[in-house]
C-alpha cells in the first residue's frame, strides 16, 4: 500500500520469514508489518530471533523462507541500502580512526550524508573530533555510531540493543538523543532491547518474538487495550468458566486466589477484580506462555500485504523445500 505521494505506508513487511542454520531455525514463519514513522520495540529473550530478524533487514543475512519488504521494496533491492542504517550491538567502528576520520568516512560512503546532523550529535556529547574511537567510553562510542547512522539520513534505522552495557546516565542521554533525532528526521526505528522499561517509554509499536516466532505485534496502546488482569477467589481446579470464555494468556492460583492475564472478548462476568495490565505484564505473559495463541493486531497483520514478492525469495523457498544447503 502506498500513500498519495507514492511512498510506502509500511516501513517493514514480513511474510512467512524464516532463517535456518543447518537443522535449527533461528526465525520461523515470521509475519508482521510496521507503519512508516513509528518507533518499534523488538523484544524477546536471548536466542529468540531478534538479531536474526535485524540482520535480514540489514541485508547481512539471507532468509531461508518467506519475504521481507523494506519501505515498499524487496530487501534484495539495491536501493534499500541507501534508505536504511544499521547499528549493531557491538558498535563496530574503526578504533584507530579519530572521530573526525569516522565522520569523513560516513560522508564518502553515503551520497545523502548530512555533516551538520552528524557533527551536532557528536558535539552535543562534547566529544573531541580528534579523539581516537578506541579511547572513547561506551556512551561516547554509541553517540558516534548514532552520528554515523543519522548522518546517512535513513528512512529506516535498525538498532540492535542500542542501550546495552551503558550506565544509567548514558542510557538516558542516548535514549533521549535517539528519540529526538528520529522525531526530527521522521525516521522509522526498529530497536531490539532486553529492557522492557525502554520499550514502554520509547516505543509506540511492539514486536515480541520467542523461539523464532512472533508472539505479539501491534501498536502498544491497542495491545494494552485488548488485555485485562483478573483476580479473585477460586475454590475449584482449573480456569473458571467465566474466565475461560476469553483467551487466557497466563494464569496462576495461589492458595484460594486466582490471577489471569486475558485477551478480553468483552466484559468479564462474575465477582472478579478487573484491572488494566502494564506493558511489562502483557509482554511477560506471552513470553512465558508459548502455548497461548499469538496476538498480531489487524493493522500489524500480513493479511493485506501486497503479494508482490521478489523472485529470489521464491527460489529460496523452493530450495528450502528441497532441503538444499544453499537455501541457508
Amino acid at each position: 500500500m502506498r500513500s498519495a505521494d507514492g511512498a510506502s505506508r509500511w516501513a517493514v513487511e514480513a511474510r512467512g520469514l524464516g532463517k535456518r542454520y543447518r537443522k535449527n531455525w533461528a526465525l520461523r514463519d515470521c509475519s508482521f508489518r510496521l507503519p512508516a514513522g513509528s518507533v518499534c520495540g523488538l523484544v524477546g529473550s536471548n536466542g529468540a530471533g531478534k538479531s536474526t530478524l535485524l540482520n535480514i533487514a540489514a541485508r547481512l543475512v539471507r532468509p531461508t523462507t518467506g519475504s521481507l519488504r523494506i519501505l515498499g521494496r524487496p530487501v534484495t533491492d539495491p536501493g534499500v541500502l541507501a534508505s536504511c542504517a544499521f547499528v549493531a550491538q557491538d558498535k563496530p567502528l574503526f578504533p584507530q580512526f579519530t572521530v573526525e576520520d569516522t565522520l569523513r568516512l560516513g560522508a564518502e560512503l553515503n551520497p545523502r550524508w548530512d555533516q551538520a546532523v552528524a557533527e551536532r550529535i557528536v558535539g552535543s556529547g562534547r566529544i573531541p573530533l580528534g579523539a581516537r574511537v578506541g579511547t572513547l567510553s561506551g556512551g561516547h562510542r554509541s553517540r558516534v555510531a548514532l552520528a554515523l547512522a543519522f548522518g546517512k539520513r535513513p528512512e529506516l534505522l535498525l538498532l540492535d540493543e542500542p542501550l546495552a552495557a551503558l550506565d544509567p546516565l548514558s542510557q538516558h542521554e542516548i535514549g533521549g538523543l535517539l528519540m529526538a533525532e528520529a522525531a526530527e528526521q521522521g525516521t522509522t526505528v526498529v530497536m531490539s532491547s532486553h529492557q522492557l522499561s525502554d520499550v514502554a517509554t520509547m516505543c509506540d509499536h511492539l514486536v515480541a518474538v520467542a523461539d523464532g516466532r512472533v508472539r505479539l505485534a501491534g501498536e502498544v496502546d491497542e495491545l494494552l487495550e485488548a488485555h485485562r488482569m483478573v483476580t479473585g477467589a477460586h475454590l475449584v481446579e482449573g480456569v473458571p468458566e467465566e474466565i475461560a470464555r476469553h483467551t487466557v494468556v497466563e494464569s496462576r492460583t495461589t492458595g484460594r486466589q486466582f490471577t489471569a492475564l486475558i485477551h478480553a472478548r468483552g466484559p468479564v462476568e462474575g465477582e472478579w477484580k478487573v484491572t488494566a495490565p502494564s506493558l511489562e505484564e502483557v509482554l511477560l505473559g506471552y513470553l512465558r506462555s508459548p502455548g497461548a495463541p499469538a496476538l498480531v493486531t489487524a493493522d500489524a497483520g500480513p493479511e493485506d500485504i501486497e503479494q508482490t514478492e521478489h523472485t529470489e525469495h521464491t527460489e529460496i523457498e523452493a530450495r528450502a523445500a528441497r532441503g538444499e544447503e544453499g537455501a541457508a
